[in-house]
């Protein structure tokens, strides 16, 4: 008996607005031409990721023919590509990523653009394990941190990522491993929540979430899905007027699901023992980049590079953060809030 053949998912307005929807974009295979046409209208198709600041990338790694290099976040691997055709077929390139599901589906692109196992190998590890990445496989000549969340995770509302779709409220790079985030709100006082907002996204509306967010809790009110997160935080600011209100929501609400995201996955944490971890794993000449994309990953950064340039361990450092084009951040509005900072060994 042959298969019963499934209609897709019909969708009211011109294009389709939710995740499951966008079958064009999702088998762009089939769809020959969808993914340019969604980019030239400033969005990021689904199921994939833009790579940010390619050419700066390129430029402060100036990788060589032959050289060893390491990105240390994987992804949708629009930056590993670029890498690899710089290397050519002398070169190696090593890669992490914590996120099993997404990083072998990347593995498979990249075989498809005839880079295989020779010139190219991936390694399920958070980027906080590289002096242990390095003892099995030697010094890099150059290594790659963007920090940013990969628009495939953002995107895919099974996730949980975005307080834009409604989803489980999980925020776990590598559901694996961990606790999701309902979970751990449940072992966090009001305080503690509150100290969370303030250092993890400089939430000027703390105290009012994080008592909210409290007070649900001990109440028995379930807070296990990204809506109910978002309406607590609705709650929270019912305060403001309507005016403020309107300005005010939307952002409390980012920089909410990101201190919380930061809290469940360590990041702070693995980028403190990445930059400890770096001077030891990189050749002489050695260059890095790291890409934040909010001021507290930023300060980290910034820091380590100038006491290990005023230690004599890093020989250069752009003491001024590079910043995406304006023409950048108009095709890719994700960026605009990208900065770039680089050192050499």
């Amino acid at each position: 008996m042959s298969e019963q053949h499934q209609r897709r998912k019909h969708y009211s307005g011109k294009y389709p607005k939710h995740y499951d929807e966008k079958y064009k974009e999702l088998n762009a295979k089939q769809y020959k031409g969808i993914i340019e046409h969604v980019q030239s209208k400033g969005n990021t198709p689904a199921g994939t990721h833009r790579p940010i600041m390619v050419e700066e990338v390129l430029s402060y790694l100036d990788i060589q023919p032959g050289e060893t290099g390491l990105d240390c976040t994987l992804g949708y691997g629009g930056h590993t590509l670029k890498m690899l055709e710089k290397l050519g077929e002398n070169g190696h390139l090593y890669a992490l990523d914590v996120d099993e599901e997404e990083s072998s589906k990347t593995k498979q692109r990249i075989h498809q653009h005839g880079y295989n196992d020779d010139v190219f190998t991936l390694i399920n590890t958070n980027f906080e394990n590289i002096d242990q990445v390095s003892k099995q496989y030697g010094k890099f000549d150059f290594v790659l941190a963007d920090l940013g969340l990969s628009s495939m995770q953002i995107d895919n509302p099974d996730r949980g990522f975005s307080y834009k779709t409604e989803g489980p409220l999980d925020f776990r790079m590598n559901q694996k491993a961990g606790i999701p985030a309902f979970e751990r709100l449940k072992q966090l006082s009001k305080y503690e929540i509150e100290e969370m907002l303030i250092s993890y996204s400089d939430e000027p509306y703390a105290k009012e979430i994080a008592s909210t967010i409290d007070s649900f809790i001990k109440s028995g009110v379930p807070v296990e899905t990204t809506g109910q997160l978002k309406n607590i935080i609705k709650k929270a600011l019912s305060f403001l007027e309507k005016d403020e209100f309107n300005h005010t929501f939307n952002k409390s609400c980012a920089r909410t699901f990101q201190a919380l995201r930061i809290d469940v996955n360590h990041e702070f944490e693995a980028l403190e023992h990445l930059l400890d971890k770096l001077p030891d794993v990189l050749n002489k000449n050695g260059r890095v980049v790291i890409l934040t994309f909010h001021s507290g990953e930023d300060r980290l950064v910034k820091l380590s590079f100038k006491n290990n340039y005023k230690e004599g361990i890093y020989t250069e450092y752009n003491r001024d953060v590079v910043r995406p084009s304006s023409k950048e951040c108009r095709d890719n509005p994700r960026s605009k809030s990208t900065k770039l900072r680089y050192a050499k060994k």
